[in-house]
């Protein structure tokens, strides 16, 4: 099958679906100056997860399929998953580098995969997840490179309509039904960080930069605290400059970036391959609407990993960033049964 990517805009009632006979490899961000197409990234870009951009050679627009919302029966594959007591030996891990000052912010993440009684069909998956998040951006990418990935989510890396850009910092979660208790220190100090260090970015390579927040925004049956950016770009032909920049921003990594990056690759128990890197459309007729991949799963037959994380920092407590993943993880755990009141 020919390398695709189908998306479907928050608020809008129709999808696009780009495909090409062959797919691009830039060696990073910055080889995507001028560039156009559908661009999937990882977390880090490696051989076995490279950077890749689906270059159209066919588009089409399509209005995504109802579904019946009959179940799909799973269950959970512990040894492949990363167990309980792995992820508290890694939070300890991590949050020593926070108690001693190395670390402002560093996000921990970790991987469920769940096995299903029949092969998942990825287009099915699609038009559920368009039906249970119609605010959220649903990706579906699928190329030999990468295997087959969907996702939902609420977060912006980069957004363009002709000359205006956007981002935003989005940070600190809790769920719906718990928003009348107002937002922790923990979440409010979590939030500032990453938008302090989007602020940063954005006057290196934009100006009339405008921002708006901090808010409280839903997604799905969680709320989140966002700040939005809206900026002019000095030089629109150097916009992957300012993606190298921007990626990954804090709320998926850590303060200092490159120091965080580094430390989760060797010390998180599972690789995190395409979660929280970014997809989507890039100066595609003058518009661009990349998100960071979060709320995401690899679907590979009768198997789906699943991948979540929180953001820590030195006031964090183990046992309530365990749950905030496991929230996380119900966005793609409902598309497996909709009706489902998980």
């Amino acid at each position: 099958m020919k390398p695709f990517a189908i998306y479907r805009l928050p608020g809008e009632h129709f999808a696009t679906r780009i495909s090409a006979s062959k797919i691009a490899v830039p060696t990073d961000c910055c080889d995507l100056n001028s560039r156009s197409g559908f661009v999937i990234a990882p977390f880090i870009p490696s051989s076995q997860s490279p950077l890749l951009l689906i270059e159209p050679e066919d588009v089409r627009v399509f209005v995504p399929d109802e579904d019946n919302g009959e179940p799909l029966c799973y269950e959970i594959c512990h040894h492949a998953s990363v167990s309980r007591l792995a992820y508290a030996n890694a939070f300890s891990a991590f949050h020593q580098r926070l108690s001693d000052g190395s670390f402002r912010k560093v996000v921990l993440a970790r991987k469920l995969v769940v096995k299903t009684e029949s092969e998942v069909n990825p287009i099915r998956m699609f038009n559920r997840a368009c039906a249970l998040y119609p605010q959220q951006m649903v990706v579906l990418v699928s190329a030999e490179p990468c295997g087959t990935w969907l996702m939902a989510t609420p977060e912006i890396l980069l957004q363009q309509r002709g000359e205006m850009w956007r981002t935003m910092a989005l940070a600190g979660t809790m769920k719906a039904d718990k928003e009348a208790q107002g937002w922790s220190v923990k979440n409010i100090r979590e939030q500032r960080l990453v938008s302090t260090y989007i602020s940063k970015c954005l006057y290196q390579y934009a100006h009339h930069v405008d921002l708006r927040g901090p808010m409280t925004a839903h997604a799905g049956a969680l709320v989140h605290l966002k700040s939005e950016f809206s900026f002019e770009l000095n030089d629109v032909a150097h916009v992957g400059d300012l993606l190298n920049e921007l990626y990954p921003t804090p709320a998926v990594c850590g303060i200092p970036k490159d120091a965080t990056r580094a430390f989760i690759c060797e010390h998180e128990p599972a690789a995190r391959s395409y979660y929280s890197g970014f997809m989507g459309p890039l100066n595609m007729d003058g518009c661009s609407d990349l998100y960071v991949s979060l709320r995401c799963m690899q679907i590979s037959g009768r198997s789906c990993a699943l991948y979540a994380g929180g953001g820590l920092i030195s006031d964090s407590i183990e046992q309530m960033e365990w749950e905030e993943t496991e929230a996380k993880m119900l966005t793609m755990l409902r598309c497996f049964n909709p009706q489902s009141d998980l």
